[in-house]
């Protein structure tokens, strides 16, 4: 029965009311008026511009005529932008008259925002209020359509995007799950303001549920093989706009099998597509004729008159799925010679002068409805006098389950796999736009982001543009302006074009691909140090005591404090001396840490924890904690996280401002982290303090939530004991072990993303990319984890034991068993 898939495009349903004589429903519509009758046997009927009705209304009569007379008055006007703007204007005259209805909220939420929007559905929109407190999202239709209110509650809100709609920046989408691929709604806002205020505020109640995923996180993700070709492909399209609720942007995939004729479906180059090309130049001759014709346009010239995807290509695909279909077409079907047709689709995309299409998620999912004609519906006879029933397969598929699991296995292949970045380059990439764009022969300038005006003043050619960006389909938001790096690969063969369909998880090797940066860092300082650390050099070397097992600096850096197995250690930069020389206890000094006072020392033991007076030159307390061996300390904001043998990590309360006055200070326990896998060997926080991560003696890695003091995440990652662990300045953590492995942790899903054989390695430092590590060999190594390639070995001590790095990374210090330290720069 009624749908707003009845309603033309830009038209929008505003009330219902009932009506006497013949009985149903009375729909009044932006553009037309709408009578539902009861009888199901009856007819829908829409009338458009003339009114015709002759019924009687039960309720609201006057204001039923008024709605009318606007109604009318609208389509008496000629021009497209006059009726646009009457309707736009009868819109949000009820939007202002109308708010949402707080009965439906709790009397304990407190409302936050309130404003117009628009949910979004594949050809439609319906208008309504937004309401966001500090627990549920809610959505009321302004004409209670197909139900008076949406809630979400916020503690299950995974994921949420800012969207573009038309190419302005004006939807917002909001996904209660951390796979599925359709949302739970999608709001277009009438002000960016708007949406960006109700996009942060949600956003902070994900801190504790989500981490926000970049390109190049899935990128790394995908190029070591913990994401399939499928997955790393949806996570593209999320992130660049395309959503199933939005038919212009649905999501796009590429044609990767060009074989669509053989019984059977062999494993060599022929099978497959050129990735490195967009469909529109896979035949030369084709091509060759496009070129003649762009060579000759005049500004703005253009490669192709139609896009890799639009609403007509998705619901050319999904025709046996078709009430959208229906819609975009008046109610009827296409003629059946042109009814899709794998074989013939593909054909046609090679040849036709106008058919560029890719492909869309449905031919590598799970559900081959989109492919059978289940409803047995009507599409028709071709020429030939067969009906048009389910999609003609190709001979190398058994049946349309068999074609799915086939094409997936292609897409999963190793040639694909190896080729892949080559056509994330031409739809995500840098030949997405440009001179690159240009010299592959890849699209229509409308259709790019940013590539024209949207706020066109006047209505008819502003209707006109976005019309044409509707139609036509729009180019993904670009994610990557550097060339994408190749996945990382099995060579089990020396003919790289081959691949096996059967096996496509075969174990990862190393391969060569473009650089990219593993974070985004902040501070442009820190990222070109770290880029020229290669060129470290030692300034300085100073013989100090016994092995070094801890570094500290006070601020601004003129005193440096090491620990050794006896004693702590002050070190004069300025007059490049020792000065003082503190023992506390028989037993060995695990590590130490400066207050950001610059006034306390905090030094671990294997008995207790000692603080030691810099302006009074002398032990100043003790804290006296654990049952065993203090291994690591960190400190964060008054608190002090103490890390054993006896396997707990303790976080105690200080007061800071006691030390600097001398005072005996006072210590509150506030929580013991207890650990299952023995003793605890190293312990620290992320930047912002709100995660713990720990490291055990077997191997396991313990990420924590600071506040609530529970495990997310205990990844048994190394088969030895842990040396250090630490944290990326944003979400992923590095450990390195007694196995001489290098380990990068998914700080959400706990998934290990990287690992690498290095050396038996005590220490580092890290910036998310690159790791600076000392171990047992004695020199320090630079690694780049992208490549897991060492990019430079530089000589430093006998064995590396310790290593400190100034906030801006433009100051190492490092000891080592040798009794030495070094400074470098």
């Amino acid at each position: 029965r009624f749908s707003l898939l009845l309603l033309d495009l830009e038209e929008y349903y505003f009330e219902q009311h009932t009506a006497y004589h013949v009985t149903g429903s009375f729909k009044i519509c932006s553009k037309s008026i709408i009578f539902d009758p009861e009888e199901l046997a009856e007819p829908i009927i829409k009338e458009e511009k003339t009114l015709t009705f002759q019924l009687e209304f039960c309720s609201k009569t006057e204001d039923v005529v008024q709605t009318l007379l606007q109604l009318h008055r609208a389509s008496c006007l000629e021009k497209l932008g006059d009726q646009t703007a009457m309707i736009a204007a009868n819109l949000q005259s009820r939007m202002a008259r109308s708010s949402f209805d707080k009965n439906f909220q709790s009397v304990a939420e407190n409302p936050h925002m309130e404003c117009a929007v628009e949910m979004v559905m594949p050809l439609v929109c319906n208008p309504g209020h937004v309401c966001v407190t500090d627990k549920n999202l809610y959505f009321q239709p302004l004409n209670g359509y197909p139900e008076n209110v949406i809630q979400i509650k916020l503690h299950n809100v995974r994921r949420i995007y800012k969207r573009r709609l038309g190419l302005r920046p004006l939807g917002l989408e909001v996904f209660c799950s951390e796979n599925d691929f359709c949302s739970d709604i999608y709001l277009k806002f009438y002000s960016t303001t708007d949406r960006d205020e109700v996009y942060y505020y949600i956003a902070t109640f994900l801190e504790n549920h989500a981490i926000e995923h970049t390109a190049e996180s899935y990128m790394l993700q995908w190029q070591r093989g913990h994401l399939s070709n499928y997955q790393y492909l949806l996570h593209l399209n999320n992130l660049a706009d395309r959503s199933c609720n939005d038919l212009s942007q649905y999501p796009v995939f590429p044609w990767v099998i060009a074989d669509y004729t053989s019984p059977r479906l062999m494993t060599n180059a022929a099978t497959f597509r050129d990735l490195s090309k967009p469909v529109g130049a896979l035949n030369k001759e084709r091509l060759d004729r496009l070129l003649a014709r762009y060579r000759g346009m005049p500004e703005p010239s253009f490669m192709y008159g139609s896009h890799y995807s639009s609403p007509g290509y998705v619901l050319f695909y999904l025709v046996r799925v078709p009430e959208h279909m229906l819609c975009l077409q008046n109610g009827r079907y296409d003629h059946a010679d042109r009814m899709f047709n794998i074989g013939e689709t593909w054909k046609n995309c090679l040849e036709g002068a106008t058919d560029f299409k890719e492909l869309i998620p449905e031919f590598y999912g799970t559900d081959p409805s989109f492919l059978e004609n289940r409803l047995s519906l009507d599409l028709g006879r071709r020429q030939n006098g067969s009906l048009v029933g389910d999609v003609v397969l190709p001979p190398w598929a058994t049946d349309s389950s068999d074609f799915l699991q086939k094409h997936k296995a292609a897409l999963e292949s190793q040639y694909v796999s190896e080729h892949l970045h080559e056509w994330i380059d031409l739809v995500f990439g840098f030949k997405q736009r440009g001179s690159e764009a240009v010299a592959a022969h890849n699209f229509h300038p409308l259709t790019y982001e940013g590539g024209i005006d949207c706020d066109i003043e006047d209505t008819d050619q502003r209707i006109a543009m976005l019309t044409q960006i509707l139609e036509f389909g729009q180019t993904p938001k670009q994610l990557f302006t550097s060339p994408h790096p190749q996945r990382i690969t099995p060579r089990f063969q020396n003919i790289t074009r081959s691949s096996s369909i059967n096996s496509p998880d075969a174990e990862l090797s190393p391969s060569q691909g473009e650089d990219s940066s593993f974070e985004d860092l902040t501070e442009e300082s820190r990222r070109l140090a770290w880029a020229n650390m290669e060129s470290l050099k030692p300034v300085s070397s100073h013989k100090i005591h016994k092995a070094v097992t801890g570094i500290a600096v006070s601020r601004g850096g003129s005193a440096v404090f090491s620990t050794s197995k006896s004693t702590l250690k002050m070190f004069s930069k300025e007059l490049k001396e020792f000065q003082r020389s503190m023992s506390f206890s028989n037993m060995a000094l695990s590590s130490c840490l400066i207050l950001a006072d610059s006034k306390t020392v905090v030094c671990s033991s294997w008995d207790n924890n000692y603080f030691y007076s810099v302006p009074y030159g002398r032990r100043q307390d003790t804290l006296m904690g654990h049952d065993d061996a203090v291994s690591k300390m960190c400190w964060f904001e008054d608190k002090l996280y103490t890390a054993s043998w006896d396997s707990t990590v303790k976080v105690w309360e200080c007061n800071s401002d006691s030390f600097s006055t001398h005072k005996r200070s006072q210590f509150n326990l506030l929580g013991e982290l207890e650990h299952d896998a023995g003793q605890v060997n190293t312990v620290s926080l992320n930047p912002a303090g709100t995660l713990l991560v720990s490291g055990c003696k077997d191997g396991a890695v313990t990420i924590w939530d600071h506040s609530s003091q529970r495990t997310l995440q205990q990844i048994h990652c190394h088969s030895g004991t842990i040396h250090q662990t630490d944290f990326s300045p944003s979400r992923h953590v590095l450990s390195v072990g007694a196995d001489s492995c290098m380990k990068v942790i998914d700080v959400q899903t706990g998934m290990v993303i990287s690992s690498v054989k290095a050396e038996e390695e005590q220490c580092f430092c890290w910036d998310g990319n690159w790791v600076l590590c000392g171990g047992q060999s004695g020199d320090l190594l630079l690694w780049d984890l992208l490549t897991n390639t060492v990019t430079k070995r530089i000589p430093a001590h006998s064995a590396v034991t310790a290593m400190w790095m100034s906030e801006l990374c433009t100051t190492v210090i490092t000891g080592g068993e040798d009794r030495q330290m070094i400074f470098w720069k």
